[in-house]
């Protein structure tokens, strides 16, 4: 008689749960950073007299038409539009955080040592917004080696954290410029002011653009334009070690590693208040 059949087990798809929370929202520290310190010099202005003194349109386009003109001298026109795709993803966030992504990589690892790499396949389409992930599970499901696929997401990586730098310089350059163009339009102001002394009653406009633009250019540099660089650098550094947690799932399921090991892998990258224990 013949022996017993042994059937084997139909492999069990990933589940989209499976992934890392991903939600589009204000960044609310952007918000309420730079609402507050409008809402601060507004106050202050509307204290010392009220702030349509302080409102002048010849030195607005000094400092912003000039300060725009200049950083734009400095970049190219694709680094430019780079740089405005990377500010508005600055004001409205949508990136995993470490932790989810870590739990997130340790299921998918384990689901994938239980039932195969192409049981991954229904993720490909659900972790489009996590483009490196999308690229990690791709190339888990097409079976490329362990080298392979790590060499492809950190070349990647290193791309997008290229991209960041760009454009973080870019808001930093503006930074530069701005109390320049405020210190030349107070040179403008000067010498009509200079040009007037006859005329009593244009002293005044053009002591007012001397003095407005300097203010202008302390504002946009300051309060604006630095601090924005900062945060593109932080979420710069915040996404890459979101990736980085990536690229290390994909080389270890890719290698067919124990989970356990993929969570101690995972941990040494993670701060110490982040790490993760979902094996214990």
């Amino acid at each position: 008689m013949p022996g017993p059949v042994s059937v084997m087990p139909t492999p069990v798809p990933a589940s989209p749960d499976m992934l890392p929370p991903l939600e589009r929202r204000l960044d609310l520290t952007v918000v309420l950073g730079l609402g507050s310190a409008a809402l601060l010099l507004l106050a202050a202005l509307a204290m010392g007299g009220g702030p349509g003194a302080f409102l002048n349109l010849p030195s607005i386009l000094i400092v912003l038409g000039g300060t725009a003109a200049v950083t734009v001298v400095s970049f190219s026109w694709h680094d430019v539009m780079a740089s405005w795709r990377a500010l508005g993803r600055t004001v409205r966030t949508g990136s995993a955080e470490p932790q989810d992504a870590a739990l997130a990589a340790l299921d998918i690892a384990d689901h994938a040592r239980r039932n195969g790499p192409l049981s991954l396949q229904p993720l490909l389409q659900p972790a489009a917004d996590e483009p490196v992930l999308a690229r990690a599970l791709d190339l888990i499901v097409d079976s490329l080696p362990a080298d392979k696929i790590e060499r492809i997401l950190r070349t990647e990586i290193e791309a997008n954290q290229a991209r960041a730098r760009i454009a973080a310089a870019l808001l930093r350059r503006g930074a530069e410029v701005a109390p320049a163009m405020g210190l030349i339009g107070t040179l403008v102001g000067l010498v009509q002011m200079l040009g007037s002394l006859n005329d009593p009653a244009k002293i005044g406009p053009a002591m007012a653009v001397a003095l407005l633009t300097t203010f202008y250019g302390a504002i946009l540099g300051s309060v604006v334009l630095s601090p924005l660089a900062a945060k593109v650098e932080r979420n710069a550094e915040h996404q890459a070690l979101v990736e980085g947690i990536y690229l290390l799932t994909a080389g270890s399921v890719a290698r067919q590693e124990n989970p356990r090991h993929l969570e101690i892998l995972i941990n040494t990258v993670l701060p110490p208040d982040l790490r993760v224990s979902a094996y214990d």
